[in-house]
């Protein structure tokens, strides 16, 4: 039997336990529920008294908070479950996050680094490099892909600190395969993956495996194939609609300048592809509760407009916030909390976007919406009514991107019962 895989990621977009996974499928209910209660038993037996430096609020009774919890679970489920290689995703930074239990990797990588959770990993390009390359271990291979002089720099020095040597990825040349995951930036991706798989498989004692460093090797046929198969919801997502033949959702997390230019690239690109005639009627489905989101969406409009030659990239634009349904609100698994329950109830944040985009595009048609299951049912009356190929792009949060998902899947997995 195949050696089983572990993959560890967040946030998830529908329910917890796509953040554990082994052989690409979230573990089953049973197998979650039982790692929760028997690291819940192990905690409570060793469970320290609350002192004034680290009170019980801030940990119940001894539990780590919610994310840490669910990293030793991850890490617990692998372990009894003899799982042969593990990939861990880091959940904020490095240096100081709770993957960093882990002393001895077989090989640590940094993807593009770009600001984001700037209160955490501060503000500049320097020292967001400084938390991210917190993974690097003594004698652990480390690899990256091209970045900002000044963030390479940093990783350089750090990686020395941290007795290794630093690899610089270039882009894979005659990379002739059909990746996946869509969207330029997987190129990059691609290419880091590749390293990082070589080198790990190489110190597992497999043979014909291509050098890390070689950027014009051969691949074998195992890696060509796990490229094209590769899948990540709600990253450069495109779906038909289940309803309407003439309606493709367009679905990305794009929470950061960096990332939602990509992502308008992408959609721009994708739509020139399924598009041909370019008239096309698009619809921009929208929030970023916690970051700047104004920024956020100005910066999508200026990358489309010139990604597809059109001062009116959107003729409607939807601000929702991130509750899911209109009747029972949030389903359980896509509760944040990083929210203001007022600015929700007054859809502050979506008033503030609409008036915004007013000043971006007076043209487009702005619609303020309560929940997320309104904005997929507003777009869809649109496109009932238009009469041509409507395109619907959702951006701006994870959180909005995975309320979509579950809007969109759940129907489907009405339908069939």
């Amino acid at each position: 039997m195949p050696t089983s895989v572990g993959l560890y990621t967040s946030p998830h977009l529908r329910f917890v336990r796509e953040r554990i996974q082994t052989n690409n499928r979230p573990i089953s209910e049973e197998l979650f529920a039982k790692t929760f209660w028997e690291l819940w038993d192990r905690l409570e037996s060793t469970a320290p008294a609350a002192t004034p430096d680290e009170p019980e609020a801030r940990n119940i009774g001894g539990k780590p908070v919610y994310f840490h919890y669910l990293t030793l679970m991850a890490l617990h489920c692998y372990m009894q479950e003899k799982v042969g290689t593990a990939v861990i995703e880091c959940g904020i930074g490095g240096e100081y996050d709770t993957t960093n239990i882990l002393s001895k990797p077989s090989v640590t990588g940094i993807t593009s680094l770009g600001i984001d959770h700037e209160a955490l990993l501060g503000d500049t390009i320097e020292s967001i490099a400084w938390h991210k390359s917190g993974i690097f271990k003594e004698g652990v291979p480390a690899f990256t892909v091209p970045q900002p002089e000044k963030a390479l720099e940093v990783l350089r020095q750090r990686a020395e600190e941290k007795g290794t040597g630093l690899n610089v990825v270039p882009v894979q040349e005659g990379l002739d395969v059909n990746l996946g995951i869509q969207g330029d930036v997987q190129w990059t991706n691609a290419s880091l993956a590749i390293a990082v798989c070589s080198s790990h498989l190489s110190r597992l004692g497999f043979t014909g495996i291509p050098q890390p460093s070689d950027g014009a090797a051969k691949l074998p046929d195992e890696f060509v194939r796990g490229l094209e198969q590769a899948t990540l919801a709600g990253r450069c997502d495109m779906r038909q609609d289940s309803k309407l033949n003439n309606l493709t959702w367009y679905v990305d997390g794009g929470h950061t300048l960096e990332s939602i230019d990509m992502a308008g690239r992408w959609f721009a690109s994708a739509s020139a592809k399924q598009n041909d005639q370019g008239d096309a009627v698009r619809i921009l489905i929208f929030n970023q509760q916690t970051r700047d989101a104004s920024s956020l969406a100005r910066r999508l409009h200026t990358t489309l407009a010139t990604a597809l030659k059109d001062d009116r990239p959107f003729s409607h634009a939807i601000f929702c916030t991130n509750t899911t349904y209109a009747s029972s609100g949030y389903k359980a698994d896509l509760v944040s909390i990083n929210t203001n329950k007022d600015d929700i109830g007054s859809l502050r944040v979506q008033r503030e976007l609409a008036n915004t985009y007013d000043e971006i595009d007076p043209g487009a048609r702005v619609h303020v919406l309560g929940t997320i299951e309104e904005a997929v049912a507003r777009a869809r009356e649109i496109a009932g009514e238009s009469g041509k190929k409507v395109e619907v792009m959702a951006t701006g949060s994870l959180h909005l991107v995975g309320g979509v998902i579950e809007v969109l899947e759940s129907e489907q997995e009405r339908a069939r019962l």
